[in-house]
């Protein structure tokens, strides 16, 4: 790998994929991004290449890949999720192509509630999951789903997950480091400088980690 990456992007135009596309283009970096609505981005610049689509319309995978880098995908939709394994599903096809195309590096995005294969959540996640973030529970499923599929069948690629704990917008509260335990509210620029500095980390691959504030010096 050079120093500089072409990424392809799903979920570019949420709210942390906003942050991590503008900042990976301020590094010097590439961007191909998938977007349903491509005007819903906030960043235009000569190294974007947004291609119109929906993950869950079967995009032509084969296109968007030659040359890329590093996959990264930050998706998350509640409501279709409660009744189906929608990016379950996606990965399933997204992995055969990376194979494909012979990229090896897939960031995923989970939330900090999902539980990691083989690990139960510690017991004040656990009671978070079942009241306050119970409306969510078909994205945890989603996601233990994607990182059970991960472990057991993609050993091969390069994979890591983030399992962020993301609280809302607003200014950095600090840096975030990986951690075997430990998980911070993160703001979602917080998580975006954390997963674009996690992509390169070669220390991180297979791992299904939280993120957390490292405490000041």
């Amino acid at each position: 790998m050079t120093s500089s990456w072409t990424f392809l992007v799903f979920g570019g135009t949420g709210q942390t994929g906003q942050h991590f596309v503008r900042m990976a283009l301020e590094q010097g970096h590439r961007v191909r991004a998938l977007a349903r609505t491509p005007g819903k981005f906030t960043t235009h610049h000569p190294d974007l290449a947004v291609t119109r689509g929906s993950i869950t319309d079967h995009p032509d995978l084969d296109a968007l890949l030659p040359g890329v880098d590093a996959v990264v995908a930050m998706l998350g939709d509640a409501g279709a999720q409660q009744h189906r394994l929608v990016n379950t599903a996606f990965v399933r096809e997204l992995v055969p192509a990376m194979r494909r195309h012979g990229v090896s590096r897939f960031l995923y995005q989970a939330g900090g509630l999902s539980a990691a294969p083989g690990k139960p959540l510690p017991v004040a996640l656990r009671a978070v999951r079942a009241t306050i973030a119970r409306g969510y529970i078909g994205q945890h499923r989603d996601n233990e789903a994607v990182m059970r599929y991960l472990t057991d069948e993609a050993a091969d690629l390069e994979w890591m997950v983030h399992r962020a704990g993301i609280g809302s917008d607003g200014p950095s509260k600090g840096v975030l480091q990986r951690s075997s335990s430990a998980i911070s509210i993160g703001t979602f620029r917080d998580c975006a400088d954390y997963t674009l500095r996690t992509v390169t980390d070669a220390s991180a691959v297979h791992t299904c980690d939280p993120s957390h504030y490292a405490p000041a010096a």
